[in-house]
Order: C-alpha cells, then structure tokens, then sequence
C-alpha cells in the first residue's frame, strides 16, 4: 500500500519543475524526498539559497494533490535550504555557524545507551547554572527529544525567515521532530540529511548561547563527520553502558573524533547499576568500571557514572527532565557535578 501512494506521490511531483534547475521532481531528483508510514507521508525539497518563496506554490498545490489520496492521514511536506557559502579570501570554512561561546557534541558509538537522556538532563543541569543553553537534537532518524522536553509545537518562522527555536524549562530547541510527523520515520538520502542539519544550524535564530549541545546520531557515519568537521566544536561527550559490546563502539566514536582533531571532553557511563527496592544493594546488570576503566586507557576525562533509574525513565516519557521533577534527587546532584565539571573544562 505504501508503494502504491509513494507512487502516487511521485506522479503528482512530476508535473512540477525545480524554479532554478528546471529539472522535474521526479523519483530520479536527487532534491525531492518522500516517505509513507501507516498513512503519513513526509516529503522533503531541496532548494538552492534563500529562495524559498519560489517553492511555496509548489509546496502548497503538491501538499493539496497528495491529501487527496485515498488512505492518507497527514502530509507534511518542508523545504531544506541549500545555501551556497560566498567564496572570499577571509572565508570561514566551517558551514555551520551559531553564536554560541561552546558548542558540545553529544556523541555514542551505538543506539540505546542513553545518549537523549543524558543529553536532555546536561542541558538542564546548565541552565540551572544561569547559561543561556540551546539543545539540538540532530538524531535525524530518531528524533526523542521533543517528547522528552515535553514539548510538541512546530516552530515558525521570523522576518529573517529564520525558524525561531522552541523553549521549555529555560533552553532552546530546535529538532526535526519538531517538523516531521511523529508516527513516521525518516528515511532520506544523505544529502538531504546533510542539508537538514545544516537548517537546523544556520536556518535557526539561537541567539547569544553560552552552550550549544548536540545530540548527534548513534554511530560514526557521515552525518556525525560532517558535524565534527563543520562546526566548530568546543569538544565531545561519549556516553557508554559499562558491557564490553558496547565499548567496542563508543572506542569508534573516540577514534573518529580523535581523527577530526575534535577535543574529548570526556566519556560517561549510563545505566552502570541497578538498586533493587527489596535488597536496597547494586546490581551491575551490564558488568562493572567497564568506562571507567576505558577512559583510564584512553586517558580521557571519566565524566561520572549514571545508575538505572525508574523515576529516569518515567521522567523522561513525561516530557519532565530529573532536574525539573526532584532537583535534589541523587540523579539529579550526578548531573549537576557533571554540569559542573565540563563547565570548569571549558572556562
């Protein structure tokens, strides 16, 4: 069924012509984007400079004819903007660029570590320290921080045509789940993932920060490289569980930044224990100092360690960080020592 509407769609992009290149939207154009999901379709353009207002026509008629197939539920379609860097001799040669006095990456070497959650608690454990904080949740393919932010309005745009980033407990935001549907996954060729972080940047009004923090895709592909290499980063975090199979990827995260001459700031271990509410004792469910022992060989910083936590979780789903739900809990006091540290670090 979703090759039949994914056909569809294309049948009806087709009939519209790129402004600048000429070139028709069709399944072979590498600019135009589309994904069905239960219903949901996400389709995504990529546009030449800041020439948006040549494609809104298009944007609103395709929007209008594919809402007319039978079976679909909702449509969102959005324009990335490729916008091409003026070439001069005192050029910088980084593409993305925020006025942010530290930009942090937020990295791992797999999914499932808990890379959202530290990320989401680190940014409010910073803005609890009076900074200006901005979050950008660059998981294009899994974008949770929305929900964990408790926060699900689509940001708009301003005079600049600049998207003017959402704000909960004191920081910004800006994530693509913000603009896709929530139900449906992203799956775009790498240019268009490579544009749409280069939006979430450049196409964004952040402000004055004193921190930026990226929560990067799980993994060492070329969506993290080219964030490595195009911002300017103060430094990295790699979050890892202590279990040998997750250590053999978080050592591929630090050898990549290592590569990039990007500054690791350190490496923290989540979910390293577990209390049970009947012993009250620690189980070290995924093996013991496994990071802590990692950090020691690679003579990076050991950030802290952060148990298992059921109220984590719950606080987490209900869109309320540690720090905002119990800001004298025990999780909350690890994240302000944390906060503490990489702000000391970077001073």
């Amino acid at each position: 069924m979703s090759d039949e509407i994914l056909s569809l769609i294309y049948t009806f992009s087709k009939k519209f012509s790129d402004p600048e290149t000429n070139l028709s939207f069709d399944p072979k154009n590498q600019n135009i984007s589309a994904v069905v999901k239960d219903g949901n379709v996400n389709i995504s353009l990529l546009v030449k400079g800041q020439k948006e207002d040549l494609y809104l026509n298009i944007v609103r008629l395709l929007k209008n004819n594919v809402e007319q197939i039978s079976g679909i539920l909702s449509v969102n379609v959005i324009i990335n903007s490729d916008v091409e860097s003026t070439k001069t001799n005192n050029r910088d040669n980084r593409r993305f660029k925020i006025d942010a006095k530290n930009i942090v990456a937020i990295a791992s070497g797999k999914g499932g570590v808990g890379k959202s959650t530290f990320s989401v608690n680190l940014a409010t454990a910073l803005s609890l320290l009076d900074l200006k904080i901005g979050l950008l949740d660059a998981d294009i393919y899994g974008p949770s921080i929305p929900r964990m932010m408790g926060i699900s309005k689509k940001p708009i745009m301003n005079e600049n045509k600049k998207l003017i980033p959402l704000e909960n407990y004191g920081i910004k935001l800006m994530s693509i789940g913000f603009i896709l549907d929530s139900e449906a996954p992203t799956i775009w060729r790498g240019p268009m993932v490579m544009k749409a972080l280069e939006q979430m940047f450049n196409g964004v009004e952040w402000g004055e920060l004193d921190y930026l923090l990226i929560d990067l895709p799980p993994g060492t592909g070329d969506a993290q490289l080219t964030l490595a290499q195009s911002s300017k980063l103060s430094g990295s975090i790699v979050i890892s569980t202590p279990q040998d199979v997750a250590l053999t990827d978080a050592r591929k995260g630090i050898n990549m930044f290592k590569k990039v001459n990007v500054d690791i700031l350190g490496i923290v271990e989540n979910m390293s224990y577990f209390i049970c509410n009947n012993c009250n004792q620690k189980h070290y469910i995924f093996s013991k100092d496994g990071v802590k022992k990692e950090a020691e060989e690679s003579k990076i910083p050991f950030l802290g360690e952060i148990p298992i936590d059921t109220n984590l979780r719950i606080q987490s789903d209900n869109g309320i960080p540690a720090l905002i739900d119990n800001p004298d809990g025990e999780i909350s006091k690890k994240f302000i020592s944390i906060a503490k540290n990489l702000k000391k670090s970077l001073d």
